[in-house]
Formats: structure tokens, C-alpha cells, sequence
């Protein structure tokens, strides 16, 4: 899924080619390099930009950027999508429960 760019600094492009060019253009978890064929799945590596630390698109601090290619980059990101998954699931419950008329005020509790 794309980013909202909107999140992010405006000079993130110059920012990820900074981090690109300083982390040598290789997954900084696995060494797999841009453009080539991943070392385990073989698919394509398209290096992306990751926040290693801090989640927040806005804190560019060069610790927390690194590139990843998509299998370290999902990996790292797993957890977060985990807990977002569960809070959208709560939420709609929530919509269905107040569409019906009906009112829960612990579901949101996560």
C-alpha cells in the first residue's frame, strides 16, 4: 500500500536518496541489493524506506531510516499492522453496534 506522502516531510524524496546512497543501495537487514533478484524469494528487490525506531513519518533522524527491501521492510512493520488491524476491526464493531442502536463502550479499549 502507498504511503500518504502528505505525512511525510516535504524532502522526503531527497532524504530517501541521502539514505539510499549512505546505506549502498543493499537492505540494510539482509544485503539484498536494488533491482536485483532477492537472495531467498527471488522476487525483484525494489529498497524502500523504513523507520526502524519511531514509526513517525516525520522523524527523519538518520537512526531511524534505513532501506529495506520488502521482505525486512513487511517483517519490521508486522507488529504495527497487527495492532492497527485489531483497532479497525474494533472500530467497525463499534459503527455496527451504534447502527443497530445498541452501544458498547469498552470495544474501543485496546
Amino acid at each position: 500500500m502507498p504511503a500518504n506522502m502528505r505525512l511525510y516531510p516535504p524532502d522526503w524524496k531527497s532524504i530517501r536518496a541521502r539514505i539510499l546512497e549512505r546505506d549502498g543501495h543493499k537492505c540494510q537487514f539482509c544485503g539484498a541489493a536494488n533491482y536485483e533478484p532477492h537472495p531467498i524469494t527471488g522476487s525483484k528487490v525494489v529498497l524502500t524506506m523504513a523507520h526502524l525506531i519511531n514509526p513517525d513519518p516525520m522523524d527523519v533522524r538518520d537512526e531511524n531510516l534505513g532501506m529495506l527491501c520488502q521482505l525486512c521492510h513487511n517483517r519490521l512493520d508486522a507488529p504495527m499492522r497487527v495492532k492497527h488491524a485489531k483497532r479497525t476491526r474494533a472500530a467497525k464493531k463499534a459503527a455496527e453496534l451504534e447502527a443497530n442502536g445498541q452501544l458498547s463502550l469498552d470495544i474501543l479499549d485496546i
